[in-house]
């Protein structure tokens, strides 16, 4: 027996050995583990590393085998840990995201989202934990962290963006009503401060818009900051401390997102909204996008303190067929001498007898109120009810000013609030959109945007807008302000166009009644454009130098171009689809605006005369023989 038993312990042993040799790469790769993340071969991949010796996690995107983001590090830090060093993994999970959504406004109105997403549970050697999740898509690259209760305030985030130092950048400096404008630098020229954390760039991978989504008042805003001289980008919080609350359970960050791809798949995208919660308005057939007659361009609060110069304002929207008209800043002005125990304290102010007035010819009521005045509940419960009563269709509501939590939480009841009582919203002097679209579709657009009103624009900031701010959601720019010659850095015909280049669900017209009757076919052109949209295509784009959008409503596709720059003659790819289409342009004449009409296939070039720093609209229809206009 003694033979046997020597060959069976030789062998196990032989065994063991053969079972060393072969884990042994195993382990020493899980010292320095890494992931990698993608939906599709042609689409993003991000990589994660976990170093061996300092515990750190990194992250990279590579996008055709080409860098997109460096690799870039990943980290948190709360009062209770420290969780962007001396990590350990533990886990893995993978589900595939495979949904449907309709919205009430934006780029398209039905949508598909098909995501990898993958939670790497890590922890600290002190057993402190954190959950980081990705998710990819065809179109970007996404994470956030989630947190267990009981892991107290946030403190920070090491999250940052390494972008190679030659990397063309379009950045806009941060203020907090998210107005400041957009200028060209490289990734690692651009001047020591804090920009938007919508910051464009372009390497050798494609372009990548930096972006957020779903942002509440369970955390705080981010701006990204920058020293010149690197091409790094460091996440920074509106607050030096994020308040928690154990009885929210665990707490899942925003998203930090890169939309990912050539020029026209970023400007295409909904990455922001595909990432934010489902809509949690149960029936929103009551949103209802449109073009508004906005009045405070053209009057200014004189025109919001007269009941007759609205009524005036109605009447000519009404004529248009637009469907709204916004009163702006005046209209409550006595609203503090108001004896709200009376429960007919509203009949003090004209508004009633206005929104009535507008009912009867078709037209609803927006109207603005500052946010000092929706500040607190007992003041929500005050005016929200009452303008529902009125008939008022939306709130234009004005200067928050901050990205801080206990803003943030505020936005979270206005929120509520206005879709309770079916108020569409606007906000002004706010945040961006971060995929708020998604979850609240009453929240038609906001402004977040340096634009018509500001006069220091310059037409390159114009052409840079559509592959930034307007990337992420419906942007309040106002167009069509033709009465502000010598204050706006743009041609008539540019300015038509712009009402089509800058999606909006309540696209604001700024102009004067007077300035429309002097323009006629930018009148006319206005009376045809919708206000939500079947598709967006890019036609042709340089940031800081050229943008031609299509968006499609029906059979319809409206162009919209803007220019920097000299005159010369654009070439616009008509990638509408095939067949042979009718396309009219309103262009900028030696006399004023000139319309011109030609039919082209799809596929062809458009070519349309530009003057300095101008633009174009359009309109393309299929052409059959005798269709001899696309207007309805």
């Amino acid at each position: 027996m003694a033979v046997p038993i020597r060959a069976a312990l030789a062998g196990l042993c032989s065994g063991l050995l053969a079972a060393l040799l072969t884990t042994a790469p195993a382990q020493a790769e899980q010292h320095d583990q890494a992931w990698t993340f993608s939906v599709a071969a042609h689409a993003p991949q991000a990589r994660l590393a976990l170093d061996d010796t300092t515990g750190r996690l990194s992250l990279s995107v590579a996008r055709a085998g080409r860098t997109v983001i460096e690799p870039s590090p990943v980290g948190i830090v709360t009062e209770q840990a420290d969780l962007s060093q001396d990590l350990r993994f533990l886990h893995r999970e993978d589900r595939r995201i495979d949904e449907r959504y309709r919205t009430k406004s934006g780029k398209r109105l039905e949508r598909r989202v098909r995501m990898n997403e993958t939670r790497l549970s890590f922890a600290t050697a002190a057993g402190a934990r954190l959950d980081l999740v990705v998710r990819a898509s065809a179109d970007g690259i996404a994470y956030r962290y989630v947190l267990p209760a009981g892991h107290g305030d946030v403190l920070g985030e090491t999250s940052a963006f390494n972008l190679p130092s030659d990397a063309s950048a379009w950045l806009g400096t941060y203020r907090a009503d998210n107005e400041g404008q957009f200028a060209r630098y490289t990734a690692e020229s651009a001047p020591t401060g804090e920009y938007s954390d919508q910051a464009l760039f372009a390497t050798d991978g494609g372009y990548t818009l930096l972006a957020e989504s779903d942002l509440t008042g369970g955390y705080s805003g981010a701006r990204l900051a920058h020293d010149q001289g690197t091409g790094t980008y460091r996440v920074r919080l509106a607050d030096a401390r994020v308040r928690t609350d154990d009885s929210d359970g665990p707490l899942a960050t925003p998203w930090r997102a890169m939309v990912t791809g050539d020029l026209a798949t970023v400007t295409r995208s909904t990455f922001t909204d595909d990432l934010a919660p489902a809509s949690k308005v149960t029936d929103p057939s009551w949103v209802r996008p449109g073009t508004v007659l906005w009045t405070w361009l053209a009057g200014g609060k004189e025109a919001g303190q007269s009941l007759a110069a609205q009524k005036a304002y109605v009447d000519y929207a009404a004529e248009r067929n637009w469907p709204y008209e916004a009163v702006d800043a005046g209209w409550y002005f006595k609203a503090d001498e108001w004896d709200t125990t009376d429960p007919d304290w509203q009949t003090n102010s004209w508004m009633p007898e206005l929104v009535d007035h507008a009912r009867a010819k078709g037209v609803g009521i927006i109207v603005w109120i500052h946010q000092r005045d929706l500040d607190t509940a007992e003041e929500r419960a005050r005016w929200l009810p009452t303008l529902e009563r009125w008939g008022v269709k939306a709130v234009k509501i004005d200067f928050m000013d901050s990205e801080a939590q206990p803003m943030l939480r505020w936005y979270d009841s206005i929120l509520a609030e206005t879709a309770a009582h079916h108020l569409m919203v606007n906000f002004h002097g706010s945040t961006i959109p971060k995929g708020i679209q998604r979850t609240w579709p009453h929240v038609m657009t906001l402004e977040g945007v340096a634009g018509e009103e500001k006069r220091t624009n310059t037409a390159a900031h114009l052409t840079t807008l559509p592959f930034t701010r307007n990337v992420i959601g419906s942007m309040d720019f106002t167009p069509g302000a033709f009465q502000r010659v010598g204050l706006r850095p743009n041609s008539d015909a540019a300015e038509v166009g712009l009402a089509v280049a800058y999606e909006s669900g309540l696209q604001m017209l700024a102009g004067t009644p007077e300035s429309y009757d002097e323009r006629p076919l930018a009148r006319a052109y206005f009376d045809q454009i919708p206000a939500a949209w079947d598709d967006t295509r890019l036609l042709a784009g340089r940031p800081g130098e050229e943008a031609a959008l299509a968006r499609r409503s029906g059979d319809r596709w409206f162009l919209g171009g803007v220019y920097a720059g000299p005159a010369r003659t654009a070439e616009v790819p008509l990638a509408i689809g095939p067949g042979r289409w009718l396309v009219e342009t309103v262009q900028d004449g030696a006399g004023g605006l000139v319309r011109n009409r030609q039919v082209l296939r799809g596929g062809d070039t458009l070519g349309v005369e530009v003057v300095a720093n101008g633009g174009f609209a359009g309109i393309a229809c299929p052409w059959r023989p005798g269709v001899i206009s696309c207007h309805r």
